[in-house]
């Protein structure tokens, strides 16, 4: 029985030989080198690792009371100390460019705002939302940005407009900005196109295409801000950059021919008011000649009028102081006046009365005249 107690193999050879064999780490009979058992490279690693964790080595095998955990010190506490203050600074330290401010919360309330530079907020009671505020942003709002339908437009007289504008915007107010806007890109873009839309609605189709580009810019500006303000965004709009107005891509062929239509009449139109004016004009000059002969022959007849009767009124003075004299001159004058321009012979009373001869000799009165004429 006593043979077989050398090894659970039921290997041969005395107790003290297998002793010697399990202490010594030695083969069989102290033949061959020695090769170190695995308990002990385990003894070995636990005490390097209790001197790096700061404690002190066992010594050899007299320690085979010892834990074979690793032992914690004060230095091994202060260390993880340091740490977690390191971590904590790090957490709590925070820097703010020139072109930015921070919003600080304390358990998520507003505190206060932090300048640009080196800010503490002592973690985790107190946290920072770093917030860009003099960058300019830019919403790009019609058909560019958002689709076929996002920039037609109802106009006053009932046409439809397709329209591209830019809002560029900062921040005025971080805290404003942070708590008081839900989604501050869709709110200044949905406010931006509901003005848009509200100052269109007001106008006509052409001065919009035309002439009135700069100044919906600046209502559109103004309107934006007034809403945004009203709502206490913490948002100021810079700019407002109006792209483009046209018709729809669907009725533009047809809009520039009623615009060369329009045209077309606006030129014809202007002719036809030139030529009313020019024939206007010469109406009223003629008209105006004319009024001033009917002015020129009244005064005329006016003056004749008025001359006559003052020659009636001297012939009628003269005619009372002397009226036989007057009557005789009145009357050769009259003679004069009636037979200056006819053709008259005078005969001698005397030829055809009882003592003449009833023999009127020819004289071609006529015909010497118009010989005398000639000559």
């Amino acid at each position: 029985m006593s043979g077989n107690n050398g090894g659970p193999w039921g290997g041969g050879g005395s107790g003290g030989g297998d002793d010697d064999n399990r202490g010594g780490g030695r083969k069989p009979g102290g033949e061959g080198p020695q090769i170190p058992e695995i308990d002990e490279l385990v003894k070995k690693g636990q005490e390097q690792l209790r001197v790096l964790m700061g404690g002190r080595g066992g010594g050899g095998r007299g320690n085979k009371g010892d834990s074979g955990g690793p032992k914690f010190t004060r230095g091994t506490f202060g260390l993880g100390f340091l740490a977690l203050i390191g971590l904590w600074a790090f957490a709590s330290f925070y820097s703010v460019k020139p072109e930015e401010k921070s919003v600080e919360l304390f358990l998520g309330e507003f505190l206060e705002i932090g300048n640009p530079g080196l800010n503490f907020a002592p973690w985790p009671v107190v946290s920072a939302e770093v917030i860009p505020v003099t960058r300019e942003q830019t919403e790009d709002i019609g058909v560019g940005a958002r689709g076929s339908d996002a920039g037609l437009m109802l106009t006053g007289d009932e046409n439809i407009v397709d329209i591209d504008f830019q809002v560029v915007w900062n921040i005025n107010d971080p805290a404003k900005f942070l708590f008081n806007l839900a989604e501050p890109v869709l709110t200044i873009r949905a406010v931006s196109e509901s003005a848009m839309r509200e100052i269109v609605a007001q106008s006509e189709l052409a001065p919009i295409l035309n002439r009135d580009r700069e100044s919906i810019a600046t209502r559109l500006l103004e309107l934006i801000q007034l809403t945004l303000d009203s709502y206490s965004s913490g948002v100021t709009i810079v700019r407002v950059n109006f792209d483009r107005a046209d018709p729809p891509e669907t009725v533009i062929a047809s809009f520039r021919d009623v615009q060369a239509a329009e045209q077309e009449r606006d030129r014809l139109q202007k002719q036809a008011d030139a030529y009313a004016n020019q024939v206007l004009a010469g109406a009223r000059g003629e008209a105006a000649q004319v009024l001033e002969q009917a002015e020129g022959y009244r005064a005329r007849v006016v003056n004749e009028a008025e001359g006559e009767a003052s020659r009636f009124s001297a012939v009628l003075g003269e005619y009372l102081k002397a009226p036989e004299v007057t009557r005789r001159r009145l009357y050769i004058e009259t003679m004069e006046e009636v037979l200056g321009n006819v053709d008259k012979m005078i005969i001698d009373g005397d030829s055809f009365g009882e003592g003449g001869q009833g023999v009127v000799p020819y004289l071609p009165l006529n015909e010497l005249r118009r010989s005398g004429g000639n000559n």
